[in-house]
């Protein structure tokens, strides 16, 4: 079945960086668009984050990240990525990745002083 597993969140200063990884399993990975997306709390509705294309030419941002957020994907290691800069108060969310159909349980991120 499908199986997306999302990593890598915790505590930031504002400023600092984190990277998450979502690894996927269950579907043919290089033939999905793959998406980010985010929530105050579980339950709440998700923001839009990011999509990264199969082939990893085409990347789509939201404003409010653009500029700070970096999508990408290891099409050999069926993973894929958000870099993290310049992390502010407002990013705290649990972040979730996405195949356009399903979601991962999600990994929080707090930015915090």
């Amino acid at each position: 079945q499908v199986r997306l597993v999302e990593s890598g969140g915790g505590l930031a200063q504002p400023g600092g960086s984190l990277r998450l990884s979502c690894v996927a399993s269950g579907f043919a990975f290089s033939g999905y668009d793959m998406q980010w997306w985010r929530a105050s709390a579980p339950g709440q509705i998700r923001e839009y984050v990011a999509i990264i294309d199969g082939a990893g030419t085409y990347t789509n941002y939201a404003a409010s990240v653009k500029g700070r957020f970096t999508i990408s994907r290891d099409n050999a290691k069926n993973t894929v990525y958000l870099q993290m800069n310049n992390l502010q108060p407002e990013d705290t969310a649990i972040y979730y990745c996405n195949n356009l159909k399903y979601y991962g349980q999600g990994t929080q991120v707090t930015v915090s002083s």
